[in-house]
Parts: C-alpha cells; structure tokens; sequence
C-alpha cells in the first residue's frame, strides 16, 4: 500500500513530536539527530541567516521544514487516485524570496533553492546523496553535503562533479548568495576551556 501526503499528515497529527518523510510512498521515521551534527546545522543556519535576512534575500530553514516535491511520474495519477509524492525535509535550505514571497503555514510545494545534509552518527553516505542529487535533479540548484566525521563539506550542482572543501577553504554560493562567504573551519563546534 502506498502512502500520500494526506496519509503522512494524519500520521503527524497523531504522533506530533515524530519527524517523518514521505518517500516514493513509503513513510520514514526519522530519529533525532547526534548533537554535534544539530550544532553543525544550525550554525550552518545562523551564518545563512545572518547574510539572507537584513539583504530580504529568501527564507532559510531548518530540519523541520517540509517540501513537497514535484511528481517525477510523466503519465499522473491512476483511477483517480493520488500518486504518491515525495515529502522531503533537508537539514537546512534556502528559499529565495521571489519563489515564496509570503510564508505558509504548512508543507511548502517547491524545491528549495539549496539543500543540505548534514551526516549524523548513524547516517551512511550514499542515502544522502541520493537524497541530493534527487533535490538537484526537480530542479534544486546547488546541493551541500556536510560530514563532520571527515570535517568535509561537498558542493553539489546539477551535472557537475561535486567539490570538495574543507578546514582552509572558503564556502561561496554565487548563483544564490553573491558575496557571502564562509570559511569551512567556521561549521564546526568550537571547545571550551
């Protein structure tokens, strides 16, 4: 039985503190996420934010934030019915403001603008990239994957192979945020005395 996205939102009325996706129409659980890979994100959002709000650039969000994507069915539904359709929710994204010019108090159907992951504990690799390229593909335009086990942090765009950065270098993403810059070293948490 495959599920919709009416099926999903039943789910989360019932279990409210479950975070869920909606996948070629199977539901996803999702557990919490290590602490460290949370900071990550949401320094990673900070920084965004920081850039994005006083310039009215877009909407940034967190890993809450639902998309519905759109169907990559050609032929649409059958008998009626409601094709199952993917409900994604990245780390963190960034919607610029001409695609969603009043927010919504509910999931949003578009494809953020940028994309990104950031690898928990218990992630493997290849999922999240799949995940990406699947964003870039609909029409994302630039995909980021952040592993913090190799303190790396990979920029993905359509057709491209992606690049590599890490302590040193210096994260940009002209097509969306031109002039903002971010050095690598910057995502990871800093240690107290």
């Amino acid at each position: 039985m495959s599920m919709t996205i009416a099926d999903l939102e039943q789910l989360q009325a019932e279990h409210p503190d479950w975070q869920m996706e909606l996948v070629e129409g199977n539901i996803l659980v999702m557990g919490p996420s290590d602490y460290e890979s949370e900071e990550i994100g949401s320094r990673l959002l900070t920084f965004l934010n920081n850039w994005v709000m006083p310039r009215r650039l877009g909407r940034v969000t967190g890993s809450s934030a639902g998309f519905i994507l759109p169907s990559i069915e050609e032929n649409g539904s059958k008998n009626g019915e409601e094709q199952p359709r993917n409900l994604r929710d990245p780390d963190v994204s960034f919607v610029r403001a001409d695609k969603l010019k009043k927010t919504k108090r509910d999931f949003v159907e578009l494809l953020p603008d940028l994309t990104v992951e950031v690898k928990s504990k218990t992630d493997r690799i290849k999922p999240l990239v799949e995940k990406i390229e699947l964003f870039l593909k609909l029409g994302t335009q630039v995909g980021i994957l952040i592993d913090p086990d190799k303190l790396t942090l990979a920029v993905y765009r359509l057709n491209q192979p992606a690049v590599v950065l890490k302590d040193g270098d210096t994260l940009t993403i002209p097509e969306l945020l031109p002039g903002w810059e971010l050095a690598v070293s910057e995502l990871w948490p800093p240690e107290f005395d």
